[in-house]
C-alpha cells in the first residue's frame, strides 16, 4: 500500500475551502489537463456524503472509468472518498480542514495500491505515485487560487455574476448549490454543540 500526504496553507474560512473541496464543477475544472469527464453521479454542483461520482479519461491510451464514494462526511473538517470501481486494487482518500490563525489548513492523505501484482508496484514505482502526486497539487493550487479571490462564488453560489438571472430553484438545485449545503451544515453543527 503506497501513501501520499500533502499540506495546502489556504488564505482562506475552512468553510468555503472545505465546500470548494466537495464541488464537482471545481474539480472537472481541476482536471482539464487531463481531459476527464464526468460520466455518472453527481455530475455538478456539491457531491455530499452517500453520493458517488464517476470520472472517465484516457491516459497511456487507455480508457478508464473511476468512480467515488463520499463514505464520511463531517461539517468543516473532513471527509472520505473511497473508490468503488475502478482501475486500481484499493484507493482511499482523507481530506481534512483546520482553521489555522487567518486561513485553513488543508491535507490530503491518500492510500492506494495498483492492480496487477509486480508490474502494478512497478508500475506505481515509476508513474502512479508521481501522478497522483502532481495531479493532487495542481488541484489543490486551484482551490488555494479560488478560495482566495472572488473566484469561490461562481463555484459556491449559483447565479453569482447575476442574480436576478438565476432560475427559480427546485430542490435537486437546491441540494447541489453551495449556499444551501453550508446553510444545512451549520444547522447540523450547531445541533452537535453542548449547551450550558
Amino acid at each position: 500500500m503506497e501513501t501520499i500526504r500533502l499540506g495546502t496553507w489556504i488564505d482562506a474560512p475552512v468553510e468555503r475551502c472545505f465546500l470548494l473541496s466537495l464541488s464537482v464543477d471545481l474539480h472537472v475544472a481541476a482536471a482539464r489537463s487531463t481531459r476527464e469527464k464526468t460520466a455518472a453521479g453527481a455530475t455538478g454542483g456539491m457531491i455530499g456524503e452517500g453520493e458517488t461520482l464517476t470520472f472517465k479519461g484516457r491516459h497511456f491510451g487507455v480508457r478508464w472509468r473511476h468512480t467515488s464514494l463520499i463514505e464520511k462526511l463531517r461539517p468543516h473538517s473532513y471527509y472520505r472518498d473511497i473508490m468503488i470501481a475502478g482501475p486500481f486494487e484499493h484507493f482511499e482518500h482523507d481530506h481534512y480542514f483546520a482553521p489555522m490563525d487567518d486561513g485553513t489548513r488543508m491535507r490530503d492523505d491518500i492510500r492506494f495500491s495498483a492492480r496487477g501484482g509486480l508490474m502494478g508496484k512497478l508500475a506505481t514505482r515509476i508513474y502512479l505515485r508521481k501522478r497522483l502526486k502532481a495531479y493532487l497539487i495542481e488541484r489543490n493550487t486551484m482551490i488555494k487560487r479560488i478560495a482566495e479571490s472572488d473566484d469561490w462564488h461562481k463555484y459556491l453560489v449559483r447565479g453569482a455574476e447575476d442574480p436576478s438571472a438565476a432560475p427559480a430553484k427546485g430542490e435537486a438545485e437546491k441540494r447541489r448549490d453551495g449556499t444551501a449545503l453550508l446553510q444545512a451544515l451549520q444547522q447540523i453543527a450547531a445541533t452537535r454543540r453542548p449547551t450550558g
